[in-house]
Formats: structure tokens, C-alpha cells, sequence
């Protein structure tokens, strides 16, 4: 351990996960990471989680992180985070959509922990199919654009919802339309939303194949999207969502944060995710996999976000954009090209260079060169480190 405890730069190898969903190119074209076999590239996850850990070097010996973190875990996270957390709070991603993401809540840290301690003493094993707790941990996460990068977000208005669900005139919906026009509440959305995702049989049917025969006769964006999604996931309930969330295209360099309870899909682009070190999905279309009904109402805040809410304005503090992030599990910014910038750290930290090589000095003499597209993990022990780079570069820090 005590040599491990002398360096201050660990450079990372990350796993690549190969989700049907991910690209084959953007990966590769943006960061020049090889993908020899033509595989969809969907996320690159750089952290501790046990789903993919980061391997990480120092004088000529590979570990896991989360082994290394393990090792000694006050000097590695700080024994602020070791104590708060246990763990490297969070798992940073490089996320690369060619194909819709479920659409999709996450539960609060009470809803996770109560929910995970139950199916526990269900004797649910943690892979099966109908295992909605994976672990006992929320999962905020925060987006930063680095394509055009298209999401939902959030309830619309009540209003728009219903204009949406209005001129579509389905005879099926009918009844539950008229419930939300009726009830204009929390509970009047929730009704309405758990209703639909519940259609069964010859009613879904219908309701979809009226749906499709709309959208294929319209010139609205809103439901072009629908059409697209529907060659993804045909016959799939989750093609209605997209009448009752808000969507949202992120310029490149733009960001937003998913909150807890709040409903959203990933719909295709390439970006940066951080969020906190948990894998707790509660889905609700847009899947072939498992849905729980009643778990994902329970888990959501029916209320409307306003679109103007969602883009997360960065604070600029000497050219760096700050993310304000109102949870504690991570911290997001982005360092603009530097030329000799200090930085202090206070806890453990990832680094990312976006654009060209970054290198990395210590005042105990020790440099670090790391290219575009690899990752360095830095001990809460480094206290500082001197930076030098040919653009931006991403910290993931807590």
C-alpha cells in the first residue's frame, strides 16, 4: 500500500459497455477510442461501481480502484467522504445514444433503501428480471452535452398534456383523458399517467395503431419523434410518453440535472453523465424489460417542470464552469485550455480531457501526460496538482 500511497496520478482503463442501444462511431470519432469489432459503444464508465470498475495503474502495477480505494479509504476519498459515503460516491460516464433509453424514475435515498432492504428480505435475487432495487442508493445524475442531444425531462404543463392527449381523439383514452380534465392535480396526472403505461391487450393495441396512423399524417415534430421511436420500440406503450414530458435538445456545451422522482428518457447523442454510484431504474416505456407499475408511481413527483427550469447554468469561477449541484454525492465542472492552472483538491477526483493532451504536475515532481478520451484518477492525498491542456477538460469530483 505504502508505495501506491507515494503517487499522485492514476491513469484509468475503463470499461466499455456494449448496450444494444449505444453507437458505433461517436465513441471513436470523438475520442479516438478503437472499436475493432464494429460493437455498439454505449457507455464508458470511469469509477469503483462493481458493474464495471475502472482499473487504474501506478509503478507498474495494475488494481481495481475500487481495491485501491479500499486499501485506504480516508487517504484515497478523504475521511469526510469515507465517512459520509463508504464508497467513490459517484460514477462518471462518457454515454453515447444511437437508439432511445427507456424512459425512466429513480428513486429518492429512502424510496432506495427501504425498497432494496424489502426485495432483500424477499429473497429477490439481485439479476432477476423483476428486481426493481439494486442497491440501497439514489441516482441524481447530471448531462453535459457534447453532441446536439435530445431528452425528456420532467411533466409538461397539465394544459399542454391535455391538448396533446385532445387532438389525438382516441377512443380508448377517452375515459382516462376525461379524468385529468376532470382532475387537474398531482393525483389527476397520476391517475392518467399510470392508466396509460397499465393498457392491456386489443385497448393498447388500438390505442397505439390510432396513434401511429396520426403521427404518420402529421407534419408535427412532436410526433415525428414518436414515429422514429416507434421503428425502436414498436408496439411499445412508451411511444405516448413523449405527449406528457418535456423535450429538450442540448446544444453541445450545455447541461441539465435529473432529480430524483422525476420522469426522463435519454432519446440519441453523445454526452457526459456523473451521477451517484448506484444502478436503481424504475422504468416506464421505451423497454422490452421489466415495468412496475405501482413501484414507479409511488417513486415519481407528479408535478409539472417548466421547460425554462431545465438547462443547468454553470457559476464561472476563474474561467471554470461550476456546476451547482443540489446533491452531495458529486461535483461537475468543465476547465477551459490552461496553461499552469492550481487546483486544490479536497477529495478523491476524476479528470477527462475533451479536446487534446492534458498534463498533470505535482510539487513531489511526479507529471502524468494523458490523451483525449483517457481518464487519470487523483487521491484526495494529492492536495493540489498543477494542470496544463490543449482545451477543456471534465473534473468529476465530491
Amino acid at each position: 500500500m505504502s508505495d501506491f500511497l507515494h503517487s499522485v496520478f492514476f491513469p484509468m482503463t475503463n470499461v466499455i459497455q456494449n448496450y444494444a442501444w449505444g453507437s458505433t462511431t461517436s465513441v471513436n470519432q470523438l475520442f479516438g477510442i478503437e472499436n475493432p469489432n464494429g460493437e455498439p459503444q454505449a457507455e464508458v464508465w470511469m469509477g469503483a461501481h462493481p458493474n464495471g470498475c475502472s482499473m487504474v495503474e501506478s509503478q507498474s502495477t495494475t488494481t481495481k480502484l475500487s481495491e485501491l480505494i479500499g486499501s485506504d479509504m480516508n487517504a484515497f476519498l478523504s475521511e469526510k467522504v469515507a465517512k459520509r459515503f463508504g464508497e467513490l460516491p459517484y460514477l462518471f460516464k462518457i454515454l453515447a445514444a444511437e437508439k432511445a433509453l427507456s424512459i425512466q424514475v429513480h428513486p429518492n435515498k429512502q424510496q432506495a433503501e427501504a425498497g432494496f432492504a424489502r426485495e432483500e428480505q424477499q429473497g429477490i435475487e439481485l439479476s432477476a428480471a423483476n428486481r426493481n432495487y439494486k442497491d440501497p442508493n439514489h441516482k441524481p445524475e447530471l448531462v453535459y452535452a457534447l453532441t446536439s442531444y435530445q431528452a425528456m425531462n420532467g411533466f409538461r404543463a397539465t394544459e399542454e398534456i391535455i391538448a396533446n392527449f385532445t387532438r389525438l381523439d382516441i377512443a380508448e383514452l377517452a375515459t382516462l383523458l376525461a379524468g385529468l380534465v376532470a382532475d387537474q392535480t398531482a393525483q389527476g396526472l397520476s391517475d392518467f399517467f399510470s392508466g396509460l403505461l397499465s393498457l392491456q391487450g386489443e385497448e393498447k393495441d388500438k390505442a397505439l395503431a390510432a396513434l401511429l396512423t396520426y403521427a404518420n399524417n402529421s407534419q408535427d415534430p412532436l410526433l415525428a419523434l414518436i414515429v422514429e421511436l416507434e421503428t425502436q420500440y414498436p408496439g411499445d406503450i412508451g411511444l405516448f410518453v413523449p405527449l406528457t414530458l418535456n423535450i429538450i435538445t442540448l446544444e453541445p456545451g450545455q447541461a441539465m440535472f435529473l432529480d430524483a422522482e422525476t420522469p426522463h428518457a435519454y432519446i440519441k447523442g453523445t454526452g457526459l453523465e456523473i451521477m451517484a454510484n448506484s444502478d436503481n431504474v424504475l422504468r416506464a416505456g421505451l423497454t422490452p424489460k421489466y415495468m412496475d407499475i405501482e413501484e414507479l408511481v409511488a417513486c415519481t413527483i407528479f408535478e409539472e417542470k417548466p421547460f425554462d427550469t431545465l438547462l443547468l447554468e454553470p457559476n464561472v469561477n476563474d474561467e471554470v464552469l461550476e456546476y451547482p449541484i443540489p446533491v452531495e454525492d458529486f461535483k461537475f465542472a468543465i476547465i477551459p485550455s490552461s496553461t499552469a492552472r492550481t487546483i486544490e483538491i479536497y477529495s478523491a477526483e476524476i479528470l477527462l480531457p475533451l479536446d487534446g493532451t492534458m498534463t498533470l504536475t505535482h510539487s513531489n515532481g511526479q507529471h502524468c501526460v494523458i490523451e483525449k478520451g483517457q481518464s487519470v484518477f487523483i487521491p484526495a492525498y494529492a492536495e493540489h496538482y498543477t494542470l496544463e491542456s490543449q482545451g477543456r477538460v471534465a473534473r468529476a469530483y465530491s
